[in-house]
């Protein structure tokens, strides 16, 4: 009967020593998985602890650079308030005012000044400022004249118009996105001040600097062909469709007698060049003139079209040269040079030795300097009629003087221009006269 007893408390023993070492065993597998897990909770709270220390340093650095960019601009605000507050009277902007009522015409540099002093005087809400710069960039046709347009266009844009601003002339504070922002519920751009924009973009006659770049706010796209050649420019610039003084011209008979005198004095100077992808172009220094009976017109650049865009009696000639001129009242007028096939032209093969293949910033070639002259020939007999810029947005009001004497050039010369044909169309003549000397 002891015997039994004992063996059932063994048992017993047995049991109960068995079920406390499943317990600490199973209570030594819980505590193990915790350990695991809090060991992982403090990798990955080590983990966000270096991100946001590594975002800290990288907002520390940012703010940094911001500080930095921020102090010219703080320079330039005390600056642009001591000016403001000197200009407050108003007696300055009222002498100047007083000064130009005597001028029949103002310049575009002088629209612009206006402008920005009558913003500074009165404010952004202003009339006469944005009527000013609006003058401006319609007096500023050309690619010499791109700081006006700059600031006509941020004049405007500060003022709160709708104007398509050119990527180049944004700060670098201002990102393109901005450039065609105005006021809430202004209209869209009026077909001049889009025309404008364009023309300042793509230069009017091929009249400066490249084309837009990859990212960059864009003006309307045209071409010589596809999609936006020049039966579809005046989708974008109406006055392509719609002038009644468009260029290029067949230039045929009768012809109206004129006694107008046309005299050229071109210096040579450092040659600068750009392919602008729609031409070569050549930038002139100042004090190469144009004369035509006796007022002075700047020359400004000359650039080349394939064929001619100038026809005579239906016939196009293999190249034209175009000089462009402009006098002090924004006039402009274009000297045209008819090239035909021929020998080798000796003043081509120096501008060809040089001349960038690949759309692209200007260039000036070392130590090479070239009179526009040597492209002229002796004899100054021309046809005359008033056209427009041969491109878009073609902007009437340009006087056309197209020598009667060809200049020769050789085949391979044409052949090696980059463009196979950079030509608008002849367009209707509309009733004009078409004048010889």
């Amino acid at each position: 009967m002891k015997r039994t007893i004992f063996e059932v408390i063994l048992a017993l023993a047995l049991v109960g020593a068995g079920a406390f070492g499943w317990t600490n065993w199973k209570q030594n597998q819980t505590a193990s998985k915790q350990v695991t897990e809090l060991k992982t909770a403090s990798e990955e709270a080590d983990k966000a602890s270096k991100e946001k220390t590594d975002a800290i340093k990288a907002a520390e650095e940012e703010m940094s650079a911001l500080r930095a960019e921020m102090a010219p601009l703080e320079k330039a605000a005390r600056e642009l308030t001591a000016v403001k507050g000197a200009l407050a009277n108003g007696a300055t902007l009222a002498d100047l005012e007083t000064a130009y009522k005597s001028q029949k015409k103002l310049s575009a540099e002088r629209h612009v000044g206006l402008g920005a002093l009558r913003m500074l005087t009165k404010g952004a809400e202003d009339a006469g400022s944005v009527d000013a710069f609006r003058k401006a960039l319609d007096l500023s046709e050309l690619g010499d004249r791109k700081n006006i347009v700059c600031a006509a266009q941020l004049g405007l844009l500060a003022a709160g118009e709708q104007v398509t601003v050119l990527a180049e002339c944004l700060p670098q504070s201002l990102k393109p996105e901005g450039a065609t922002q105005g006021k809430s519920g202004k209209d869209a751009p009026t077909e001049k001040s889009s025309e404008k924009a364009g023309q300042a973009k793509d230069n009017g006659d091929d009249h400066s600097k490249p084309g837009d770049k990859t990212g960059e706010k864009k003006t309307a796209h045209w071409s010589y062909d596809g999609e936006m050649g020049p039966e579809r420019w005046g989708k974008e610039f109406p006055t392509c469709a719609k002038g009644k003084s468009q260029a290029p011209l067949d230039i045929r008979g009768p012809f109206v007698k004129t006694r107008s005198v046309v005299t050229t004095d071109y210096k040579e100077g450092p040659l600068k060049m750009v392919n602008n992808g729609h031409t070569i172009q050549v930038n002139v220094p100042a004090g190469s003139k144009l004369r035509i009976d006796g007022v002075a017109y700047e020359l400004l650049q000359f650039h080349f079209h394939r064929p001619s865009e100038e026809k005579l009696d239906g016939k196009p000639m293999a190249m034209v040269i175009h000089f462009v001129h402009k006098n002090a009242e924004g006039k402009l007028a274009v000297l045209g040079v008819l090239l035909k096939e021929g020998n080798e032209n000796p003043g081509i093969k120096t501008l060809w030795a040089n001349m960038p293949l690949e759309e692209g910033p200007e260039i000036a070639p070392d130590a090479v300097t070239f009179n526009p002259g040597n492209l002229l020939p002796r004899e100054f007999d021309f046809f005359s009629y008033e056209g427009s810029l041969t491109t878009p947005p073609c902007t009437e009001g340009v006087r056309f003087f197209i020598l009667k004497t060809t200049v020769n050039v050789a085949k391979e010369q044409v052949t090696a221009f980059p463009f196979k044909r950079n030509a608008r169309p002849v367009q209707a003549l509309n009733g004009r006269e078409i004048f010889t000397n």
